[in-house]
């Protein structure tokens, strides 16, 4: 995975959406922030060479494109030597497919029509390889993953010590390691550490999931992440 984000003070963001409309949006909103460089902006058919060319650290990925899919998108993304973290881009918190993107490895879920502060925020916490969902999102998945998967969620939390539930909980509130390590008082480095102990007992491969294990466990508030 890309170490740009957490080296640098400027994020380099590519936008991918099949509408340039929305492209051109997202483009003045997140380029008007002072360490966000919207490095591309292109549609479906033209995302695998623009994340080669520009490398970018965030990926902004429309799932639904009439050219090729997101789901496809972020299948090949995911697997390139040093991968960009993506969030997938969506217009309805009840899409089909965020269960498929989660599953993939997608690093966040978010509403076109999120709030513009709220993105800016978003995308910097991808940066440092925090989820980013927005709430609606998060209970969707949540109420997707009632029953058996819900149980399951259980036994994962269950067979962690207090302090990685705490550290999951945190996880699922979307902070940063930084932010992590002051709630608990120790170092950036042992938060780093200590999160990736938590992916690594719970089985999953990015913090998005865990938030998800988070939710479905009871962990987190009513209102989602």
């Amino acid at each position: 995975m890309s170490s740009t984000a957490e080296t640098a003070a400027t994020l380099r963001l590519l936008i991918v959406d099949d509408e340039v409309l929305i492209r051109s949006g997202l483009t003045v909103i997140l380029g008007s922030a002072p360490d966000i460089e919207v490095v591309g902006s292109c549609a479906g058919a033209d995302a695998l060479t623009a994340v080669r060319e520009h490398r970018p650290d965030v990926v902004l990925l429309d799932i639904r494109m009439p050219d090729v899919d997101g789901i496809t998108l972020l299948r090949h993304i995911r697997r390139l030597p040093e991968p960009p973290h993506v969030a997938m881009l969506t217009t309805f918190d009840t899409d089909e497919y965020l269960g498929e993107a989660l599953a993939l490895g997608a690093g966040g879920f978010l509403l076109k029509d999120t709030d513009p502060e709220v993105l800016v925020r978003s995308v910097r916490a991808l940066g440092t390889g925090a989820g980013c969902m927005s709430s609606s999102v998060v209970r969707r998945l949540r109420d997707g993953g009632r029953g058996g998967e819900a149980v399951s969620a259980d036994r994962a939390v269950a067979e962690l010590s207090g302090r990685e539930k705490q550290v999951l909980t945190f996880i699922g509130e979307g902070l940063s390691n930084g932010e992590i390590g002051a709630r608990m008082c120790f170092s950036t480095a042992t938060a780093k550490d200590d999160v990736s102990a938590v992916l690594t007992k719970l089985g999953v491969a990015n913090r998005v999931q865990a938030a998800v294990i988070a939710e479905r466990a009871g962990l987190l508030g009513a209102d989602g992440a």
